[in-house]
């Protein structure tokens, strides 16, 4: 780069600080006029200018950036190896994918083969299941956690039984120690969906180390955004392999985009029924994808990445806000709790309006809507009444009671870094007014 070059880049980035200052002022909340969000970014200028810096290259696709992330991210979870691709629902897709390779030998996943799951959570985790023809098997949640039932566990098991993929609702950990020990007992393949909880730990171990394969998600309401984005994560260098493979197009070969021979012998392979020293750029293994991030994307994570503590301590505090505020409505609500042993880094707070109560969940969210509060559903309630899965085969253990509930009764309302001391104490009055409104009905 020329001295010109490196100036000019420099002017920019001031210009795009003064620009995010320009368009991006902090806002005075005021209640009943600001919106309360239940999630959202928080951008920076330098997550401006870093993006900015990453298309000043003109390489656009996965590069320097992407790398750099990967690395980073990869010891600040504590694994070997990270993957980018381009969501969260990706990196599900290529986790379950990964386990139909030949290369498993007999570990392999086939089709009509199941893998155990939770009934009440987010398609996305169930989806990857039945795309690559295994059969789900629904095992009910815990109220309070809205975690896995682990007590449905051997229940759940089967002869064709190869995997176990559960997430860590709104950031709290399901029990790890009872259900990394039983993938263990039964040679079962082990995936933490953690799209929700980054920095979340269970027995003082962070989420995602514990089975063969994580996830995380990078979407605008998670922990850090890239805007669209995700990631697989292993311990296991072979498995870190196959999943370049699946998100590159399923090819044999593992060079960086731009890079040939990394392998150093490209013209020497023999594979399949293809002519010997055929070119291992174009060689491919598996039935594979493109899902692979932009570099632009992994610059805007690099540069949340620097703030990941903050946000993390700022969910716990906002979390911490909400339990204290609304524990006097216990009657009312039945309020969040965290697995024993976990140290949840939450993604939201949970609520499930007690039926006894009188009161019915739309009520409830109708009035903070109201109020320009935002609420969310527990995700897809239970699954197994989507429409979508209406003509799915999958196996039910029990009657799911639980994720009928959540269903009917839970909504849950932000802890987000963008939310205020006010903001909280807005949420906690209006709730109080609801609570207090039934109470005087009665």
């Amino acid at each position: 780069m020329t001295e010109k070059a490196a100036a000019l880049r420099q002017q920019i980035f001031e210009l795009t600080a003064q620009f995010h200052a320009e368009v991006f002022p902090r806002k005075e909340f005021v209640p009943g006029k600001s919106t309360v969000p239940v999630s959202g970014k928080v951008i920076g200028p330098d997550d401006l200018c870093s993006v900015v810096d990453s298309a000043l290259d003109g390489w656009l696709t996965t590069g320097r950036f992407s790398d750099e992330f990967e690395r980073r991210f990869a010891r600040r979870f504590g694994v070997r190896e990270a993957r980018l691709v381009n969501s969260g629902s990706s990196a599900n897709l290529i986790a379950i994918s990964v386990l139909t390779s030949p290369a498993l030998g007999e570990r392999r996943l086939k089709p009509g083969d199941e893998v155990v799951t939770v009934a009440a959570g987010f398609p996305t985790t169930v989806n990857p299941i039945l795309q690559n023809q295994a059969v789900p098997v629904f095992i009910d949640i815990e109220l309070g956690t809205y975690n896995a039932d682990v007590r449905q566990l051997e229940a759940a098991l089967s002869s064709r039984t190869r995997a176990v993929i559960f997430a860590h609702t709104l950031g709290n950990p399901f029990d790890l120690a009872t259900v990394a020990a039983f993938a263990k007992q039964h040679n079962l393949w082990l995936i933490e969906d953690c799209c929700d909880a980054l920095g979340s730990t269970f027995a003082g171990q962070g989420v995602g180390t514990f089975g063969d394969m994580a996830t995380v998600s990078f979407y605008p309401a998670h922990h850090i955004t890239m805007g669209e984005g995700g990631c697989v994560l292993t311990n296991k260098p072979a498995l870190a392999t196959l999943i370049e493979s699946f998100r590159d197009w399923g090819r044999d070969c593992w060079c960086a985009p731009g890079k040939d021979n990394t392998c150093g012998k490209r013209f020497g392979w023999q594979l399949g029924t293809l002519p010997c020293g055929y070119d291992h750029k174009y060689t491919y293994s598996h039935i594979g994808y493109n899902l692979k991030v932009t570099d632009m994307q992994a610059a805007v994570g690099l540069s949340q990445l620097d703030k990941l503590d903050g946000f993390i301590a700022a969910r716990k505090k906002n979390y911490a806000a909400l339990r204290q505020g609304l524990g006097p409505m216990q009657e009312t609500f039945l309020l969040p709790q965290a697995t024993p042993q976990s140290d949840p880094s939450w993604f939201g707070f949970p609520i499930a309006v007690r039926p006894e109560s009188g009161l019915r969940r739309d009520q409830v969210i109708q009035h903070l809507e109201t109020r320009k509060i935002g609420t969310r559903l527990l995700f897809g309630g239970n699954l197994t009444r989507q429409p979508a899965y209406k003509n799915s085969t999958f196996r039910v253990v029990g009657d799911l009671k639980n994720a009928d509930y959540v269903m009917h009764n839970v909504f849950w309302v932000g802890v987000y870094p963008g939310l205020t001391d006010a903001m909280l104490q807005y949420v906690i009055t209006s709730l109080q007014e609801v609570a207090v409104g039934k109470c005087a009905a009665s």
